[in-house]
């Protein structure tokens, strides 16, 4: 039988209250399921920027997941800090190390939501910091229903990675309030209809993928094919 590739996920942190007296991390299970279905066997990545070295020459794989949180626009160059901005200043810094990190060594990368919108940063690119305020009819990207259930349309650039995995168009759902404005290096290869970008990637990796949706609610069949195909190049 196959090695599974090994497969490091970012968590997700709060302090302490709520869930434990104590700091804690997080992460939801349908990441690691979906890693699992689709031959992957997931390690969890602690927020210290320090040991993002010492992972990577363990790690087959990285996902940097998404979360309810901002990446800092100082990282990008932004003049001013928009007044929903979020931030979670020790994940942020050890996601960025992991990236990049990835990157350097062509280790294959899926950027998940907020995981693609760092993935921008770290390609050179910039962010929308508020979609409301910057796109004018935007749709409304952060739905309100269960996240099993699509809640837009993407188009899918012809000639891309994404394009040769699950076709011309796929129905997401959609939970954030920022967007890659500027992918960098990266190649857009998603659009939404209302102009906001979906997906990117960087096709001169090994794979470098990114996504503003959550493939790992597997609301549409294009999810498991994301899934599946990131396993794959993690093999090798």
């Amino acid at each position: 039988m196959m090695t599974r590739p090994l497969i490091g996920l970012t968590l997700d942190a709060e302090p302490a209250g709520g869930w434990s007296k104590y700091p804690w991390y997080a992460l939801r299970q349908n990441y690691t399921a979906a890693l699992a279905v689709a031959g992957g066997l997931a390690v969890a990545l602690p927020h210290d920027h320090c040991l993002a070295e010492a992972y990577l020459g363990r790690l087959d794989g990285l996902i940097v997941t998404g979360g309810a949180f901002d990446v800092d626009p100082a990282l990008y160059g932004a003049g001013a800090r928009h007044d929903t901005v979020t931030l979670k200043a020790d994940r942020t810094r050890a996601e960025l190390a992991l990236l990049t990190g990835a990157l350097a060594r062509n280790v294959p990368v899926l950027g998940i939501c907020g995981g693609q919108q760092l993935l921008a940063v770290a390609l050179g690119g910039t962010l929308i910091q508020h979609i409301p305020d910057a796109i004018p009819d935007a749709l409304g990207h952060e739905q309100k229903t269960p996240h099993f259930e699509p809640s837009h349309e993407v188009r899918i650039s012809p000639g891309t990675l994404l394009y040769s995995l699950v076709g011309a168009r796929m129905q997401v759902n959609s939970s954030h309030h920022q967007a890659v404005q500027d992918p960098g290096r990266g190649v857009v290869n998603a659009m939404a209809p209302d102009g906001v970008i979906e997906g990117i990637e960087d096709p001169t990796q090994r794979f470098c993928l990114g996504v503003q949706w959550h493939p790992e609610f597997l609301a549409d069949p294009g999810d498991q094919a994301i899934f599946a195909a990131f396993v794959a190049a993690c093999h090798g």
